[in-house]
């Protein structure tokens, strides 16, 4: 019964994803093909390649916390994000932002965020046993303290140069470049592989502390590589196209509900699905209802928000 639900889901997910895929890809078509195609194309790969990372870190995270109410950003990842640009326009100018151009910046942004993070597990976890609790701790305070430095540095820097800064605080999918979309792709490739051959162990982690360590993992070293894993997903998405707060959230949630189980190997590919569906559905709605007046971020966010404080009001953390 259960499997044969799971299946009609991901079978009409599937379909619904291949009909959002085609209408991103023809509807509005005044061009040449043989340009559109391509510029489309790569702006597709990038909103799957984003909602991928988005969806998958996000239902791993709420796995090694046993929470359905926090996401990755918990960890100060998109504050760190908005920390750098500030930087870069504070000391340099927002000229440097184009001068420097995309390749050095996602590099240095994503090496930021995973080095930091890398350091952060590594002092929390190398002495001793540490609660996960501690962990979300830290990155909250740090989170705190990035914004507040941010926050700090955009009250000094020129008018002008803050409002070319401030269209980088919000994800922008319209301005993808294709060799960093390759190098991207590359990175989560290798990380699902990674992901793959632990498939197993997620659901028994869901279980518990105790109950993971009776049942055979090694918990402290399973719980250091799949944050490691959401790490690096966080990173690669944030430095590609921006910051999304709420959107893993709001995936995530939504897939646990429309699955009827638990069990990763249904929940992830449905919050992956879920995730490519509302980023090309909502960019075509975006472009052929509202053509382009606002970012399709800020309505995800929007929306990504009401189910947090939905759950919030339920009292649906776990």
């Amino acid at each position: 019964m259960l499997k044969s639900r799971s299946t009609k889901v991901l079978l009409l997910l599937s379909a619904l994803v291949l009909v959002a895929i085609i209408s991103f890809m023809t509807l509005g078509v005044k061009g040449s093909w043989s340009f559109v195609l391509p510029f489309r194309g790569v702006k597709l790969a990038a909103i799957i390649l984003v909602a991928y990372s988005i969806a998958v870190s996000t239902v791993l995270f709420q796995t090694v916390t046993n929470n359905r109410i926090l996401t990755p950003s918990i960890m100060g990842f998109d504050a760190l994000y908005i920390l750098i640009q500030t930087v870069v326009v504070f000391f340099f100018g927002a000229a440097q932002l184009t001068i420097f151009g995309p390749n050095v910046m996602f590099a240095v942004e994503v090496l930021v965020m995973v080095v930091f993070a890398g350091l952060l597990y590594h002092w929390l976890f190398s002495t001793g046993t540490r609660s996960l609790h501690l962990v979300m701790l830290v990155g909250i305070i740090f989170g705190v303290f990035f914004r507040s430095l941010s926050n700090l540095m955009q009250r000094m820097i020129d008018p002008n140069e803050f409002a070319i800064l401030q269209d980088r605080f919000f994800a922008n999918f319209n301005t993808v470049h294709s060799e960093l979309l390759v190098f991207s792709a590359i990175i989560v490739f290798i990380v699902s592989l990674i992901g793959w051959r632990m498939l197993h162990v997620f659901d028994v982690l869901t279980l518990g502390r105790e109950a993971s360590v009776n049942l055979g993992v090694e918990y402290k070293r399973t719980i250091n590589i799949i944050l490691i894993l959401v790490t690096i997903l966080v990173s690669v998405s944030t430095a590609l196209v921006g910051p999304v707060t709420f959107f893993g959230l709001l995936v995530a949630n939504l897939a646990y509900m429309i699955a009827g189980t638990a069990r990763h190997r249904v929940v992830l590919p449905v919050a992956v699905l879920l995730a490519i569906l509302c980023l090309v559905g909502g960019q075509v709605i975006l472009e052929r209802v509202f053509a382009f007046n606002t970012a399709l971020s800020v309505i995800i966010e929007f929306l990504g928000g009401l189910v947090f404080i939905i759950l919030l009001v339920r009292g649906n953390a776990r």
